[in-house]
């Protein structure tokens, strides 16, 4: 029996994780450690703050916990790159010294595909072998990429400390509204010419799925997130009846600089390199060595959110 700590735990992600852990036969207990109570009935909440170094250790003795699943990140990146750098990555270093200082066995961490960068020399399908490069100019990138280093360092150092970090593609869900699902809104879907930008979609659910299974008979080690497959700006536009408006990556990189020192956005020439190389995930590894197939596909993941967003503008 698990007694499990799941940071951010009344968040997005971290509500779908506490709610399936709760109901698991081999989960004692379960605290949502967050800013805010859990509403979810049966968690126990413990309010606490990532960003305090010493908040976290006197939580774990007192509950007894075994596993802690950090959740806990900034919702909505790019707005306050300081804030963001001490919850993401001061916020995991308080995180795995607490779990050393109290003997926690295993730590579960919500890490991202932003890990291994927006390259144009990166595979095809990326594989939890390929090095995680991040992008400095990206924050939350290097955020995730600066996590990773620490979390392998840790391992090597701590081996008595298991880990399972998980890599994540782009989050679906019924209430999910950011940067991402913005892009279709519009009459028409923006195309870098010459790039397919190929998304991989994972359906909240899903990740909750594979966070629950970390904590209790999963193995440990690195594993990709994502439906199976992918979806390219063209298919997306065609499953929304939309047209694309195809633009050269040099005009839009240039139209975003004029763009952002009139102050009319906050985007810069660097988010051409975010939409036109977007890390895409091979789950295969999830299916076959951790032993968790997603629900749905990418596809299955993308049609689940237009069936719950029926607001999305179509033809």
């Amino acid at each position: 029996m698990s007694r499990v700590l799941v940071t951010g735990g009344s968040g997005f992600l971290g509500s779908h994780v506490t709610a399936l852990l709760v109901a698991h036969p081999d989960i004692e207990l379960v605290v949502s450690g967050d800013l805010r109570d859990s509403s979810i009935a049966g968690v126990l909440s413990a309010r606490f703050d990532v960003t305090d170094a010493d908040s976290l250790a006197p939580v774990l003795i007192e509950h007894r916990i075994d596993t802690v699943v950090h959740l806990a990140a900034i919702v909505n990146p790019g707005r306050d790159v300081d804030l963001e750098y001490r919850v993401d990555v001061e916020g995991t270093r308080h995180v795995l010294d607490a779990c050393l200082a109290t003997g926690v066995r295993r730590l579960v961490v919500s890490s991202s595909g932003a890990a291994y960068g927006y390259h144009a020399d990166s595979p095809e399908w990326l594989d939890e072998s390929d090095p995680v490069r991040g992008n400095d100019e990206f924050p939350y990138s290097r955020h995730k990429r600066l996590v990773e280093e620490m979390l392998a360092e840790a391992r090597a150092e701590h081996p008595e400390l298991e880990q399972v970090v998980f890599r994540i593609g782009t989050i679906l869900g019924p209430t999910v509204r950011n940067q991402i699902t913005a892009l279709w809104d519009g009459r028409r879907l923006l195309r870098i010419a010459g790039s397919a930008s190929p998304f991989v979609f994972v359906w909240v659910d899903d990740v909750a799925a594979a966070m629950v299974r970390a904590a209790t008979d999963g193995p440990s080690g690195i594993f990709n997130v994502a439906g199976v497959g992918r979806m390219t700006v063209p298919e997306i536009a065609q499953r929304l009846g939309k047209p694309t408006l195809t633009v050269p990556a040099w005009a839009l990189a240039a139209a975003l600089r004029a763009g952002r020192m009139l102050r009319l956005t906050e985007h810069g020439p660097e988010k051409v390199r975010f939409l036109r190389h977007r890390p895409v995930l091979d789950s295969t590894r999830l299916i076959e060595e951790f032993g968790y197939t997603p629900r749905f596909s990418t596809r299955e993941a993308f049609e689940e959110y237009l069936r719950t967003h029926p607001d999305v503008p179509r033809r």
